[in-house]
């Protein structure tokens, strides 16, 4: 293709990209991708000028306005700023700035060639234009093309960080502010539970929630959305404000504009990239996403003197973090087995790199994604990865899809064992009906006999934060199986040195220590040995609430779903997945050899005091889920007839007495199921054996002061770590969360605590620092 095409190719497809992103809010392409297309054309057009035509995108910024919105033409233009990708690209821009402003260069002229640079964070939101004449706000509008853009004023009013009127005196007669509409990471997750539970359209990320928000032609739909605005400069103004940048926001922040808390100065280039590097080091902390840093020359004169080129000012640049979304090609899909037999599509990418890390592989969780995504084989995908988190597929292309390209098919059979592989069957219980459906998980069903599902048990068995086998990896547990060594984690106690000296990789030493590493974990606490059974739906809290409250191994294997369910945070659904698993024959097996090879679980005891005290009868009733009955009219009906007997053999007159016709029918119609009268008086049985009792209200247990109370840990505390922390608020009856939400009663932040402990201050939820955490453990007498 010759160079005249492939230029007009570029540009035709950057215009459409220019579309899609700023008039549709559907960005078809990660940022990343836009860049390298948008650098390639104007390295082509810089190597032959003559080719530069006024409608290259080179030469405009962004797309045209919706035609839904009036026009408003920007006196001075809203230009985009030229990007750095490198530390060299900064450097690059610095020299440029030096000799642009004559300064003296060289090593003895350092310090005076140190441009004086502001620096804030570069938030991924939409671009506006306030303006305030005589300090009332009279228009709102987009950046549209940079030269015109849509009329917003009635949607940016609704924004309620946008000051209507200025606060102060001293601001000039027109005033145009200029900043960015975004939402924050808690904002963005709270508007798309909003949407999904009305089933409503969810956004794949607070920028395009953002922009979507603020271009609603019912300003009535923006005024519900948690938008937030911040002013990074001005436009037209009537009269000088300051001489310099960082003077002008200053000026702005008095007046009641909301500028960035990170805003800072910084003496030459290696100050920049300091604050890159440190603001990149917190940015998945902050409570707001950014793709970037926006360095400016901070003296205005020297603004003036370097001038602008065609869509771009001289002074100014963003430098770019590695992108978090990137294009690639899905080779494959592969399937994963675990350790509960759930098949996980795993797609097999040609290799990208994504936020500075090489990606070939992204999760595709289950099947209902494939076909919610529309996912085939050959597809080319936008991949996302932010800091730890495991790559994901984001969206397919389309339009790029190849003819070649073919469907995902789960295997039929599990390649590791042969056996079937299912569809899970969803039960949903509710008002004494169970509906079945299909799940989203597929599973071979071959347990402990399938290789693949043994190898992932023993893994997780021996993992730290369960037995804590120290020395038994990954390769160890894959050839002890494939030795034929262990088929349950009970053979891992009959090991003997001679068969673990013979394995790769281990000598006398290694094999001794890893022996009385075994030998050490026939101690675990209750809650561990519960966690290391890898019981589906039960992570580690769940299996500390299972401990805690019901104090007794005996008492987890036995317990019916429904008095599961009065534990914290156990539904219905998982308290099933619990009774199943200690139903089960072979799980049961299991369990007895190891106890019987010698474990002896640790703090087993008695009911947890508040769990004993913490039901009724009537609250018993309500759990049955009997039609049209719920708390209230159990209430009444205990207050009417006072046992469960009397309520089973009570005839319509007598409930007609405490209920309204339709109740008392219902109760009735219950009642008359013998497996219904057998269920009631098992689950009362089982309490009341357990040591509960029918107390007329909940009381809270003698020594655990925070029982009922939900805590978060933010930041790094430097007096314990994370863990210690947790574990003594947990001995304090604590549940301890990972994210801020209304219930939370208190967050307890160290230093470098970011989006958590913003969203707490939102929430008005009390905050403790390091300091006040102590003090309040002292109190509470625990040693710190």
């Amino acid at each position: 293709m010759n160079v005249e095409n492939r230029i007009h190719e570029l540009r035709a497809e950057l215009d459409q990209h220019n579309y899609r992103y700023y008039v549709l809010d559907e960005p078809s392409v990660p940022d990343a991708e836009y860049d390298r297309l948008f650098n390639e054309l104007k390295a082509l057009e810089a190597e032959h000028p003559h080719l530069v035509t006024p409608d290259s995108p080179t030469q405009r910024v962004g797309g045209s306005a919706l035609a839904a919105f009036s026009q408003v033409r920007h006196e001075i233009p809203m230009l985009s700023l030229g990007n750095a990708f490198e530390e060299d690209d900064l450097r690059d821009f610095d020299r440029r700035v030096v000799e642009g402003l004559d300064l003296p260069t060289g090593d003895l002229f350092a310090e005076e060639a140190a441009v004086d640079y502001s620096c804030e964070p570069k938030l991924d939101g939409l671009a506006v234009s306030l303006l305030y004449r005589d300090g009332l706000l009279v228009q709102g509008a987009t950046r549209g093309d940079g030269t015109t853009g849509e009329d917003i004023s009635a949607n940016v009013r609704t924004v309620r960080n946008i000051p209507l009127k200025l606060q102060g005196t001293g601001w000039p007669a027109v005033l145009e502010v200029r900043g960015e509409v975004y939402m924050s990471k808690a904002g963005f997750e709270r508007l798309n539970a909003a949407q999904a539970e009305v089933g409503g359209k969810t956004f794949a990320n607070p920028r395009n929630a953002a922009a979507g928000s603020l271009r609603q032609l019912d300003s009535k739909i923006t005024a519900s959305r948690p938008l937030e605005f911040c002013c990074y400069g001005v436009g037209q103004v009537s009269e000088s404000i300051a001489d310099s940048h960082i003077g002008i926001l200053e000026k702005l922040k008095g007046w009641g504009m909301p500028i960035s808390r990170e805003l800072r100065h910084a003496a030459g280039v290696e100050q920049c990239l300091a604050y890159y590097r440190d603001i990149g080091a917190r940015r998945n902390d902050l409570p707001y996403e950014i793709d970037g840093v926006v360095f400016k020359v901070n003296n205005l004169a020297a603004q003036r003197e370097l001038g602008f080129r065609a869509r771009e000012p001289r002074w100014a640049i963003a430098h770019k973090f590695p992108a978090m979304e990137e294009l690639t090609e899905v080779l494959d899909v592969e399937f994963q087995f675990g350790r509960t037999g759930a098949v996980t599509p795993v797609a097999r990418l040609k290799p990208v790199k994504v936020a500075g890390v090489t990606v070939s592989n992204a999760t595709l969780h289950n099947m209902d994604e494939i076909a919610r995504l529309g996912l085939m084989i050959g597809d080319t995908v936008i991949i996302r990865r932010a800091g730890d988190v495991i790559p994901q597929v984001m969206q397919v292309v389309t339009e790029r899809r190849p003819e070649s390209a073919r469907p995902v098919q789960v295997p039929s059979q599990c390649p590791v064992c042969g056996s079937q592989v299912e569809r899970t069957q969803l039960v949903k219980r509710s008002k004494g009906k169970e509906t079945t459906s299909e799940g989203a998980v597929y599973r071979c069903v071959g347990r402990l006999a399938c290789a693949a599902q043994l190898k992932q048990a023993i893994i997780h068995y021996v993992s730290r934060r369960a037995m804590d086998i120290d020395g038994m990896g990954e390769k160890s547990v894959e050839q002890l199986v494939d030795e034929g060594l262990i088929r349950s984690p009970a053979d891992l106690y009959r090991l003997t040195f001679e068969q673990v000296v013979e394995l790769e990789g281990f000598a006398e030493v290694s094999s001794n220590k890893l022996l009385d590493a075994i030998e050490a974990s026939k101690r675990p606490s209750l809650a561990r040995f519960i966690f290391a059974l890898g019981i589906p739906d039960v992570g580690e809290e769940t299996a500390k609430v299972l401990a805690r409250s019901l104090g007794s191994l005996a008492r987890v294997q036995q317990a019916l779903p429904q008095v599961l369910t009065y534990l914290p945070d156990i539904g219905l659904e998982v308290a099933y997945e619990i009774h199943n698993f200690f139903e089960d024959d072979h799980n049961r097996d299991v369990i007895q050899q190891l106890l019987d090879s010698g474990l002896q679980l640790q703090d087993e005891g008695e009911l947890a005091p508040e769990f004993a005290a913490s039901t009724t009868l009537d609250s018993m009733i309500a759990k049955l889920d009997i039609p049209s009955v719920g708390p209230t009219g159990a209430q009444k009906l205990v207050a009417k007839l006072g046992t469960l007997d009397k309520i089973i053999e009570a005839d319509g007159i007598d409930l007609r007495q405490a209920l309204n016709t339709k109740q008392a029918e219902a109760v009735r119609e219950f009642f008359k199921a013998p497996a219904n009268q057998q269920l009631a008086r098992a689950i009362e049985a089982q309490l009341l054996g357990f040591g509960m009792h029918w107390a007329s209200e909940k009381k809270v247990a003698e020594g655990l002061p925070l029982a009922g109370q939900t805590w978060v840990l933010t930041g790094t505390l430097e007096r314990m770590s994370r863990d210690v922390a947790k574990e003594k608020l947990e001995s304090l009856g604590a549940k301890v969360a990972g994210s801020v939400s209304g219930k939370t009663h208190c967050v307890v932040a160290g230093p470098g605590a970011g989006s958590k402990l913003a969203k707490a201050n939102d929430l008005g939820v009390k905050v403790l620092d390091e300091d006040a955490f102590v003090s309040f453990l002292d109190a509470q007498g625990i040693a710190v």
